[in-house]
């Protein structure tokens, strides 16, 4: 899958253009967690930097920071990271 992302995103800031839209209000959940169980990495740079650029949009940096007491539930446990 992170592939296939590699190959969708671009030097552009968001997936559909120049404007934040709901494709990424459905990437973020997705990124956050697929990079806990399965690191992104330096294979797919572009994969990373999105994912980086998401979680420093203020709306998704706030959700995250407002879920923090639950981390513990995660079924994998929660990395100290993000």
């Amino acid at each position: 899958a992170y592939g296939w992302l590699e190959k969708q995103v671009t030097q552009e800031a968001w997936l559909c253009g120049g404007m934040f839209s709901l494709a990424e209000c459905s990437a973020a959940p997705a990124l956050f967690y697929a990079d806990w169980v399965h690191p992104i990495g330096d294979r797919v740079p572009g994969v990373g930097a999105y994912r980086r650029r998401v979680l420093a949009r203020p709306s998704v940096a706030r959700v995250v920071d407002e879920a923090r007491p639950y981390r513990k539930l995660f079924p994998r446990g929660a990395p100290d990271q993000d």
